[in-house]
């Protein structure tokens, strides 16, 4: 199983970007994905969730201008940001909580990573 993300860049502020992860490979089924994001001598941090049925769930500092969304038919999250400020610059990397076959456990899953520069 590979998560390919791609769509990072450098913006100004107040600018948009939109993320996408695709994943593929031995898929039985995908739980929840998600973005997470690490800044340079931070901690990786969550940046927003979505389940299989839909439900969201954002980091409080991206809320009102952050949005994921899955297409479950592609295996692929996407995370649309808006509104972009200097401390969101960051690698950011999707995960996907994904199951190879039916008798095998859940596995979590990372992409590469996606950098993303927001300039003052």
């Amino acid at each position: 199983v590979q998560l390919q993300a791609s769509g990072g860049g450098l913006v100004q502020t107040g600018g948009s970007l939109r993320l996408s992860c695709a994943a593929s490979g031995s898929i039985f089924s995908i739980n929840t994905m998600g973005w997470y994001r690490q800044a340079p001598g931070k901690q990786r941090e969550l940046v927003a969730t979505i389940s299989s049925s839909g439900v969201r769930n954002y980091a409080d500092s991206v809320k009102g201008r952050f949005t994921i969304s899955r297409d479950n038919a592609k295996n692929t999250v996407y995370l649309q940001m808006s509104s972009l400020k200097p401390e969101d610059t960051a690698v950011y990397y999707c995960n996907g909580d994904i199951k190879e076959g039916y008798y095998r456990p859940r596995k979590d899953y990372w992409g590469q990573g996606t950098q993303v520069t927001v300039s003052s």
